[in-house]
């Protein structure tokens, strides 16, 4: 499994992005809830030397177990729903041997591996019908017991996660049209339907919160409370912020405007302390790693590689643009972290796991 690899040939590029990254991370959060700050260090630390040490596998011998991934992914989702731990009004998190995690932020890396060399295997008709339709069949029993969790937006970031790697496995274009066309509307009307008052298709809550962002001035004191603080906080901010742990009663955190800033809305603390400079400064670092794996992928010896890739490059990606997105109020309220950056250690890891893919994936990288 192991394989001499050149030094030149790894990318550094990578590792000093993520890293980056997350020391912006570990301050905010040392700021916002300085208390859990030592375990998310232990949680870089821990992440890092699996990234280390995933990078120097060959990636294609652990794919040769891409069935065992499989089946151990749907176990992980499926204990959870028997003997998971519920908090917040939803069943997301496992313990094991002493160790709690949740198990749908290791679905994201094992989906990509195990859907990498699927379609590497049936490559040459990635372009039917039938072959989507298996695709599809597999998927559904992840994205069901993950949905079933309450976790409405982990679902939302997997399917796009399961769309991009259709994409670069190969669909062809006449069915990505089709979705589009199919999708569209339905999204339009299925909107309208959550929208009336006596509708069954989601939770309460959740429609609470889509009605929040559309009428934040009647939901101000509830469901729109936090987003709307959030962009207060952004917004305070200015240039280059109120500085690093701010002691202004009326910040986010010395306030308790924002219940857990640490996690979901940790963008407002960096806002709100470090300002658009600080902004600006997570959200190009988000896209510079994204484009870096992508370039990897486009460089990647096969097709496994290329999906394994670009798929890490849409985890960061989207996953960044959806939490920063909810953060400024351009998008309804989803739990949902921000990478490398909120507080989560099973995010955090299972990152630091799909770059040390990646970081395999480049140095077996055509000349």
């Amino acid at each position: 499994m192991l394989r001499q690899y050149r030094i030149r040939d790894y990318d550094f590029k990578l590792i000093l992005l993520v890293v980056a990254l997350t020391v912006i991370g570990i301050f905010a959060i040392g700021s916002a809830k300085a208390d859990v700050q030592s375990k998310q260090i232990m949680g870089f630390v821990f992440g890092a030397f699996l990234m280390l040490v995933i990078s120097l596998f060959d990636y294609t011998v652990i794919l040769r177990f891409y069935w065992v991934l499989y089946a151990l992914n749907i176990l992980l989702l499926a204990l959870v729903k028997l003997m998971g731990v519920e908090a917040g009004g939803a069943q997301r998190w496992l313990v094991i041997f002493g160790i709690q995690f949740q198990p749908s932020e290791t679905a994201k890396i094992l989906l990509i591996l195990f859907f990498a060399q699927f379609i590497m295997k049936h490559q040459d008709e990635m372009g039917t019908l039938k072959m989507i339709g298996i695709c599809i069949l597999l998927f559904i029993p992840a994205i069901f017991l993950i949905y079933i969790q309450p976790d409405m937006s982990t679902s939302i970031m997997i399917v796009l996660l399961f769309c991009v790697i259709l994409f670069v496995g190969g669909i062809s274009w006449k069915y990505i049209i089709l979705a589009l066309s199919i999708a569209v509307p339905a999204f339009i009307i299925i909107l309208t339907l959550v929208l009336q008052p006596d509708q069954t298709l989601i939770d309460e809550y959740q429609q609470s919160r889509i009605l929040a962002w559309l009428y934040p001035e009647e939901y101000a004191q509830t469901e729109a409370y936090q987003q709307t603080n959030s962009i207060t906080a952004i917004g305070s901010g200015m240039l280059y912020g109120k500085g690093y742990r701010t002691n202004e009663i009326s910040s986010v955190k010395n306030g308790n405007f924002i219940s857990e800033p640490q996690t979901d809305f940790i963008f407002a603390v960096i806002g709100e302390e470090f300002g658009f400079v600080g902004g600006c400064s997570v959200i190009v670092l988000l896209i510079f790693i994204s484009f870096e794996c992508i370039m990897v992928a486009r460089r990647a010896k096969d097709i496994a590689g290329t999906i394994i890739a670009a798929g890490v490059a849409a985890l960061i990606g989207f996953q960044g643009i959806i939490n920063i997105s909810v953060a400024t109020g351009v998008i309804p309220n989803t739990g949902i972290p921000l990478p490398f950056v909120s507080y989560g250690l099973t995010s955090l890891v299972s990152l630091y796991i799909g770059v040390g893919f990646v970081l395999n994936v480049r140095l077996q990288c055509k000349k």
